[in-house]
């Protein structure tokens, strides 16, 4: 029987504001709940919840991983759909090239049919959650309505969940709303009921952002950032929104903590595409004597201008919702030993002692596994017994190398940026931009060779500026002009921007750089010379170190390594800046003219090596 109206507003906790129980109504009056649950957050709360998810057969207890569980996906939804996913602006144009727009009318008319009735023999769960630490200034807050336990449970590991939250919107913060169904409906409209399966979801999906009015609506998907809607949904797509609205930035970021052997402490931002290394980079062991590098975000930042002038940021996220296969004790200790207890894995195998195994975790595979759809697997099976896309979900504290800084409301000051991507090629080590405008150029402009016939031409380069492509809320071209207006404000506080690359490879192929914990020496090299302490060349790409300079102790290099990691050959410079003005002129006029200006002085660094 579906809730009513009055049933849900003397349901509601004290502390909840009218308007949004006002909103929750609306909502369940749309999707026909059974009932409407108010999440608290509790740890009593989560344990009744596991129970219920193992007790319908969604979740797998791990015997060998207190408090840990496996989940298997329909293998029609394991991962975000980014050809299901919409930007409603207004206009099209604010949506701009790179992402899907749809008439924010036109789409509620599509939505509203299928969330009528979706949520039908379900509970509809509110989950009240900050962004980032309770109360902070760069903090944000939420609303999410879901009917998926998984999500709920997923939430409180990702987000700071429940009443304390609940307390904050009831005072009057500000709160973004997000709704979301699975789309399975247990009852039809005739009142027929069918059974509930282990992974609920919709062949028809939608992961639609409203940015006027600042809504998150998805339907059909139960999975990662298409149902977990406060990550990237609300941490990029609509709070790059507000940051532009608002005069700060919200990023595809790690954040880390990295202290010298002088004891002086400094910050870093990094925004790297996918598989280029970001999640190892967050959790860096430095192999350099007496650098210590803690974390405070793995994936995103948001940054805004202190009370001195300098850039803070936060981790807006309280989990890490990590990818699994490759993570092992060597590409990544400090994640696979944060996994050993209270971690939701989804989409991996599951051993026949009641662990969990991943391609790439141990060098042998166990000779016996349940993959992630269920079935026997051995070595001979010939397919992977976990999804590439699965995924680990635990909270950041449980990381060794947390920093005591990752809750701190006022966020971290941030000394360096990193923009990187794999390149095989062109690109150096390391190279430190020429200033705020130069910085802002390169991260336009990265990009990483293709390596998948499936991808496109290999050795053609996929764009993906800021680490930015699927989660831009608006035009890029605009995005890249905010980032010109923040440095403008921040002037000589500005952080100082570099791009690296630990890709390159030689003429046969063979990777030039050991990459891991030796990134460290980069990062090394570019705090000396933001202290100072280093000169630089000029080049091509920006500065570059002077040969010694770069700290390589210890490393068995082959002869002429370290040429060939700072190789710029201008011809292929010049193929390079053909190609960005091919990729700006996709932006049409809305491209800032700042970038027009830097690729012209780009084309004259390359002339002049080519008289050199």
């Amino acid at each position: 029987m579906t809730v009513d109206a009055t049933e849900i507003q003397q349901g509601a906790p004290a502390a909840a504001s009218a308007d949004l129980v006002e909103w929750v109504t609306t909502v369940a009056e749309l999707t026909k709940p059974d009932a409407v649950y108010w999440c608290d957050g509790s740890e009593e709360e989560r344990d009744r919840l596991r129970a219920e998810a193992v007790a319908s057969g969604q979740f797998i207890p791990l015997e060998k991983r207190p408090g840990s569980f496996l989940v298997r996906s329909d293998p029609a939804d394991v991962a975000r759909v980014e050809s299901r996913t919409f930007i409603c602006s207004e206009k099209e144009e604010d949506a701009g090239p790179t992402n899907n727009w749809a008439d924010p009318a036109e789409m509620k008319a599509t939505l509203m049919p299928l969330f009528d009735g979706s949520m039908r023999g379900r509970t509809l769960y509110v989950i009240p959650f900050s962004m980032g630490p309770l109360g902070g200034n760069i903090s944000r807050l939420g609303v999410e309505l879901t009917d998926s336990i998984y999500v709920v449970l997923n939430m409180r590991i990702m987000t700071r969940m429940g009443a304390e939250a609940l307390k904050l919107i009831g005072e009057g913060q500000y709160w973004v709303p997000a709704v979301h169904t699975v789309g399975y409906p247990l009852v039809d409209a005739d009142g027929n009921r069918r059974d509930d399966v282990t992974w609920p979801c919709n062949e028809e999906k939608y992961i639609t952002h409203f940015p006027e009015t600042r809504e998150i609506w998805s339907y059909g998907s139960g999975y990662g950032g298409n149902a977990l809607l406060g990550k990237k949904c609300y941490a990029l797509r609509i709070a790059s929104v507000l940051a532009r609205d608002e005069g700060w930035l919200a990023e595809h970021m790690l954040i880390l903590k990295i202290t010298g052997p002088d004891g002086r402490v400094y910050h870093l931002t990094a925004a790297f595409p996918s598989a280029c290394g970001k999640t190892n980079l967050a959790m860096l062991r430095p192999t350099i004597p007496g650098w210590k590098v803690e974390t405070v975000g793995d994936d995103i930042a948001w940054m805004r201008q202190g009370e001195d002038d300098r850039l803070y940021a936060i981790n807006p996220e309280a989990g890490f919702f990590g990818v699994a296969p490759g993570t092992s004790l060597d590409t990544n200790p400090t994640a696979l030993e944060a996994l050993d207890h209270d971690t939701i894995f989804t989409n991996v195998a599951l051993t026949d002692d009641g662990d969990v195994w991943w391609e790439g975790m141990t060098k042998e595979p166990p000779a016996h596994l349940i993959d992630w759809r269920g079935n026997d697997w051995t070595p001979e099976s010939g397919v992977p017994s976990s999804h590439p896309n699965s995924r680990f979900t635990v909270r950041a504290d449980q990381a060794a190398s947390i920093s005591p800084e990752w809750e701190d409301p006022t966020g971290v000051p941030i000394d360096v940026i990193l923009f990187g991507g794999r390149r095989a090629s062109n690109v150096p080590l390391i190279s430190e931009s020429y200033d705020w405008n130069h910085g802002v150029f390169v991260g336009a402009t990265v990009s990483s060779e293709q390596t998948a016939a499936a991808e496109g031409a290999v050795g053609s380069l996929r764009r993906d500026p800021f680490a930015m492509l699927p989660f831009c809320g608006y035009n890029m071209a605009d995005y890249w002009a905010h980032w010109f207006r923040v440095g403008e404000k921040l002037g000589d506080k500005a952080p100082h921007i570099f791009q690296v690359n630990w890709f390159r490879k030689d003429s046969e192929g063979n990777w030039l750089w050991p990459g891991f914990g030796d990134n460290a020496r980069a990062i090394e090299w570019a705090l000396r010379r933001i202290n100072g302490e280093v000169e630089a060349v000029d080049a091509i790409s920006g500065r570059i170190p002077v040969e010694g300079d770069l700290n390589t102790e210890g490393l068995d290099l082959p002869e002429g390594t370290y040429e060939k990691l700072f190789a710029l050959d201008p011809e292929a410079w010049s193929v390079e800046a053909d190609l960005t003005e091919e990729y700006f002129a996709k932006f049409g006029d809305k491209v800032p003219a700042e970038l027009h200006t830097q690729l012209e002085q780009l084309r004259a660094r390359i002339a002049a090596a080519r008289e050199a």
